[in-house]
């Protein structure tokens, strides 16, 4: 038990949010998607974990993928990895057909866990 409390306590956190580049959304929508994403993945993270990584700054990276294929191929490799996803879909009264996604949350969780899932996508 010991262990695994030094261990959570040397542990980074981080929020991974990946965003469809097809969509071509303007600054303000992405903004707004984005931070969508943010509260709903801190909404459904665990409260242990939800402190410490804001106790740790919230860090929070905003990655790119190519299309809803990328989006879905990083969901799955997110979940075979235990991790927790947010998928993030549109309301359509602006911009977007109703329901379209446009991006998907990891985490917040472990840092080194969340870069094997989405470390070699590129920032926004």
């Amino acid at each position: 038990m010991l262990l695994k409390m030094l261990k959570s306590r040397n542990t980074k956190y981080k929020l991974a949010i990946l965003v469809r580049q097809d969509l071509k959304l303007p600054k303000g929508k992405l903004a707004v998607q984005v931070a969508h994403a943010a509260v709903e993945a801190a909404l459904k993270c665990n409260r242990r974990i939800l402190n410490t990584w804001r106790k740790q700054g919230g860090k929070k990276v905003v990655l790119k993928v190519k299309d809803i294929k990328e989006l879905m191929y990083y969901k799955e490799k997110a979940k075979k990895k235990r991790l927790k996803t947010v998928l993030i879909s549109d309301a359509g009264l602006t911009f977007l057909p109703p329901g379209t996604v446009t991006c998907l949350a990891i985490g917040p969780a472990d840092e080194k866990k969340i870069d094997k899932v989405s470390g070699k996508l590129k920032l926004l």
